[in-house]
């Protein structure tokens, strides 16, 4: 699909017919189709962007633009969305060209950033784009970037950045843009059309390895469609699992056989599908057949039309019923028979099975660090080794080699030697808690094949190149930050992507574990449905207002703005919503005449009618709450003793009040404890009083008297009986109704009456008419309102950040002040209070440590709901700066609601004493154990980080002559030592 761009954009140059032959001979296998089209619109001058399955091969493309680059004498930038990725992609150019033609730009590493070819966060991409021209030379001579994983920009946090590559980039810049299958592919292909010019768009839904779904379900793993099994018109033959301790004995030597591998024989055949049946027969399979004669009526089916396993079907029924006969009884239930329940296997018995039917290597994927961690241990703990002694070595060598520059007792701290007891066995957990380097090291050896099962997070399956045989899912559930949530179909697509490695895996294979609950056809719409839309995050920081005014000015940036995908989105929904409106109104115009009685107006009729009802109903609720005010006034004023007549509810009758306290659970209103006269003790509420109530007499209510106390309730009732006062039962007392006496509320009944299509007999059919065209009036009304509301939406959220930047001394007009210039070199999410914070000289008084500590605050995010914190520390300078930043934050937070903003987010002291005791030389022990209430290694090392890089930008732009300046420097060189300093490296 080819998509030309605006007039003014360079167009295609000749291809090099060369180029492609030459690059192709450099790979031991053939290009695929899609990869080839690619590469040739690349040849030609054009820009393109490939959508196609995770592990089809979109990278091959990236790596032609880097190889074009070093033919013509020219650059390309790879940029990607992670440190890590950056670190596997810098590695695989290098080898493929020489460390001399390759760079890395990231955070904290910078290698040959002069480099022909240089691999980049996109974050630094960007930072070039808005830095000084002097600073921006690097450009000059750029010819291609690549951006991997370019759906990112559909990242809450960062998606933003990459849209400002793209809009900003020189127009002969080519860009590669590289997304898994999405949707919405073509829409954003027409949107960089309009902003890159003539475009190449690829699509590809091939995987180069199949992809077959199963559910591990009481000992059997069954196929998850009908056309998995067996050829049309079959049905699978699921296979027993059989007990640990039997399926140890046949030793790795014997497991590697069974596996399969490069010859194709992978163990699918012991299941019950015919080995040797070819991709034309699965194809067939695959499509579906019209049923004939005598066969048996579709089954249910996924979303494709693919039948699921109807012995799957027959399970989920037996588990919902308690009919099945597991193999692990539960307890009987009160009545009918017992109810059983399908036994579920443990991880280590997951990975046996895996690795007799020779579907290892395998990712598991727990959604939980700890469950990560206690998988390996479980495994380990059940006696489960992977690995042949020569793998063992190998495995010890590499991982020693890799840990050297970490100090023995970091390395004790770390777990290192519990963490490679599993390695050594061929099992590894992999998630963000984990230091750098040991995550390394799994993908390292996962790769080479000697880890043979990995227990990740959904971290993994965002980019880093670690294909599996077999992808594993333990639940269909995960907590996103604030409850526990289903995975969508694009999630499940990801994760599975990683299934089947190109070359070595004839097939892969995507295994979910049968959880209580689970529903076989959710399982089906989740594997079969294909629908991942891209949605843009994009809206203008202060960081980006800044640069844009004072490069462009406000009127062009505002315009530049404008053609962000965000905008091209809502334009495009725009464009429909303006046509139903056009078409409601038609509508409405039809029926407006329809309406229309001989006698008068029925619209009018109508309207009064609702100004009626409206009035009732405001009165109503005015009447409601006075009467509610009332009542709550009245039961204030009760004292200890007073007897009361409950005019409602279950406690109606006469009570004596023993407690007036509010209970705060009930939002400040008066809940008065009483003493009813049948001895019970209850909390009332407004719920039992309709109307104001006024005590009826007293009786005294004893010191002595105990609520709990049967004896102490018996006499005080008794005391209430006494004062013989008259509870009326069964009457509910009621306010006068307001609309009673209203004026307005009779004027508009005598109006109603009056008109003269009261007495039309027709009226009716004429209301009917009226109230259908009063509800398309209020629908075309709200739709006008989101036609209004999502035009120009990125450019007037653009007006008010300048608005709000105007109003703090950061924009003057269209001139960038002293303190926007020192704003526009803060890239951060905090950008703004980080330059208040300079520009207030909070830090100025601080030491190394305590402005580590301080600036930890605008860096640090707590995971999920965890607020905990350790004590802070006792530096009283630190403590005044602390709060400085959140009264600073305070007034930031006041203008930005005076604008209808909010980009920034509380200062988190959360990591302040960790960045306190590790800059003043703390151990690694204390900082990972007390100081930071169990804060992970990878954590730590994530954060540091940030943290470093931060300072770094605070000691460039804080003003001249500051102290900060030389403090931050400081704090940078006592941060950067032990772990952390080792972790900078790539």
């Amino acid at each position: 699909m080819e998509l030309e761009g605006e007039e003014g954009r360079a167009r295609p140059t000749a291809a090099d017919p060369a180029a492609l032959a030459d690059f192709a001979a450099r790979y031991s296998f053939g290009l695929d189709p899609f990869q080839i089209e690619a590469c040739e619109a690349l040849a030609a001058g054009e820009g393109v962007l490939v959508a196609a399955p995770t592990g089809a091969g979109k990278t091959i493309v990236g790596e032609f633009a880097a190889f074009l680059a070093l033919r013509g004498g020219r650059r390309c930038f790879y940029t990607t969305p992670i440190k890590a990725l950056s670190n596997q992609k810098y590695a695989d150019l290098v080898a493929a060209h020489g460390a001399a033609n390759v760079g890395l730009l990231t955070g904290d590493t910078s290698r040959n950033g002069d480099a022909p070819v240089v691999v980049m966060t996109t974050e630094v991409l960007r930072n070039m784009l808005y830095a000084t021209p002097e600073r921006s030379r690097r450009l000059d001579d750029l010819a291609y970037v690549v951006m991997d994983e370019v759906h990112y920009l559909a990242d809450r946090q960062r998606g933003a950045v990459w849209e400002e590559v793209i809009i900003h980039l020189p127009a002969h810049v080519q860009v590669v843009s590289l997304s898994a299958t999405v949707s919405n592919a073509e829409e954003f292909a027409q949107w960089l059309v309009t902003v890159r010019g003539h475009t190449r768009v690829i699509l590809s839904e091939h995987r180069p390895v199949p992809l077959w779904q199963h559910v591990l379900a009481d000992r059997t793993l069954y196929d998850l469609f009908v056309e998995d099994s067996a050829p049309v018109g079959g049905a699978g033959v699921p296979r027993a699992l059989e007990p640990a301790s039997r399926a140890r004995g046949g030793g790795p030597g014997q497991r590697d056989r069974a596996r399969g591998g490069r010859d194709g024989r992978d163990g699918r055949a012991e299941r019950g599908r015919p080995a040797g049946r070819d991709q034309r027969d699965t194809d067939q399979a695959r499509q579906g057949r019209e049923p004939g004669a005598g066969e048996r009526p579709a089954a249910p089916a996924g979303a494709d039309g693919r039948p699921v396993n109807p012995e799957l079907l027959r399970l989920a029924r037996l588990e919902s019923t308690g009919a099945g006969d597991w193999s692990r009884p539960g307890r009987p239930g009160r009545s009918g028979p017992p109810r059983r329940r399908m036994w579920v296997p443990s991880r280590p018995q997951v990975i046996e099975r895996l690795d007799r039917d020779g579907l290892l290597p395998a990712i598991t994927f727990v959604f939980s660090r700890a469950g990560c961690d206690a998988a390996v241990a479980a495994c380990v703990l059940a006696g489960l080794r992977l690995t042949t002694a020569e793998q063992t070595a190998t495995i010890r060598a590499h991982a020693r080699s890799r840990v050297a520059g970490i100090p023995d007792g970091d390395l004790r701290v770390l777990g290192y030697w519990e963490w490679l007891d599993g390695l050594e066995r061929g099992l590894a957990a992999h998630h963000a808690g984990m230091l750098p380097v040991f995550k390394e090291v799994v993908e390292e050896l996962f790769v080479r094949g000697l880890v043979r099962a990995v227990f990740a997070t959904e971290t993994l399956a965002l980019g880093i190149n670690m294909p599996a045989r077999t992808v594993v899912l333990e639940r269909l559930t995960k907590f996103n930050g604030q409850t526990r949530a289903d995975i969508t179909p694009g999630e499940y697509t990801q994760l599975t992507g990683r299934a089947g490695r190109r070359g070595i895996d004839v097939e892969g294979h995507a295994v979910v574990l049968w959880q209580p609950g689970l529903d076989p056809l959710a399982v089906a719409g989740l594997a079969s449905t294909r629908t991942y839309p891209l949605r843009s995050s994009f809206r203008p920081s202060y960081n980006m207002a800044v640069n844009l005014v004072g490069r462009l000015g406000a009127a062009r940036a505002r315009t530049v703005l404008e053609s962000s995908f965000a905008q091209f989105q809502a334009d495009r929904a725009v464009v429909g919503l303006a046509r139903q409106v056009r078409r409601n109104t038609a509508a409405l115009d039809e029926l407006t005449a329809e309406v229309e009685c001989d006698r008068g107006s029925a619209l009018d009729y109508d309207q009064i009618r609702r100004e009626i009802r409206d009035r009732e109903r405001r009165l109503s609720r005015e009447g409601a709450a006075t009467a509610r005010a009332a009542a709550a006034e009245s039961l204030a004023r009760l004292r200890t003793g007073d007897v009361v007549r409950v005019p409602a509810g279950r406690r109606m009758g006469l009570a004596v009040v023993l407690d007036v306290k509010v209970d705060p659970r009930s939002r400040d209103e008066p809940t008065p404890v009483v003493l009813t006269a049948d001895r019970q003790v209850r909390r009332l509420s407004l719920v039992d009083f309709p109307v104001a109530v006024e005590p009826l007499g007293r009786v005294r209510v004893p010191r002595t008297f105990n609520p709990r106390d049967a004896r102490s309730r018996r006499d005080l009732a008794s005391s209430l009986h006494a004062a013989e006062l008259r509870a009326e039962p069964g009457k509910r007392e009621r306010a006068r109704a307001a609309a009673a006496d209203d004026a307005e509320l009779a004027r508009l009944r005598r109006a109603l009456r009056a008109h003269p299509v009261h007495d039309c007999p027709r009226r009716e059919e004429h209301l009917r008419k009226a109230e259908r065209a009063a509800r398309l009036r209020r629908e075309t009304e709200a739709l006008a309102r989101k036609v209004e509301g999502r035009t120009n939406t990125v450019a007037r959220t653009f007006d008010r950040v300048r608005a709000a930047l105007t109003e703090l001394d950061y924009l003057d007009g269209d001139t960038v002040t002293a303190r926007g210039a020192r704003l526009a070199r803060i890239y951060t999410e905090q950008d703004l209070l980080v330059a208040f914070c300079l520009d207030q000289e909070i830090w100025e008084p601080l030491t190394p440590a305590g402005l580590a500590a301080a600036v930890s605050t605008l860096v640090f995010e707590p995971r999920g709901d965890d607020l905990s914190m350790p004590a802070l520390p006792g530096d009283p300078a630190l403590r005044e700066a602390l709060a400085e930043t959140t009264r600073l934050y305070t007034r930031l937070s006041a203008v930005e609601d005076a604008h209808g903003l909010d980009f920034l987010r509380p200062p988190q002291l959360g990591f302040v004493t960790a960045a306190h005791g590790w800059a003043n030389g703390r151990s690694l022990e204390r900082i990972l154990g007390e100081d930071a209430l169990e804060l992970t290694a990878g954590d730590f090392v994530r954060w540091m980080r940030q943290l470093l890089d931060l300072l770094d930008q605070i000691a460039q732009v804080a003003p001249a002559g500051s102290r900060v300046r030389a403090t931050a420097r400081e704090a940078m060189d006592a941060l950067r030592r032990g772990v952390v300093a080792y972790s900078m490296d790539v």
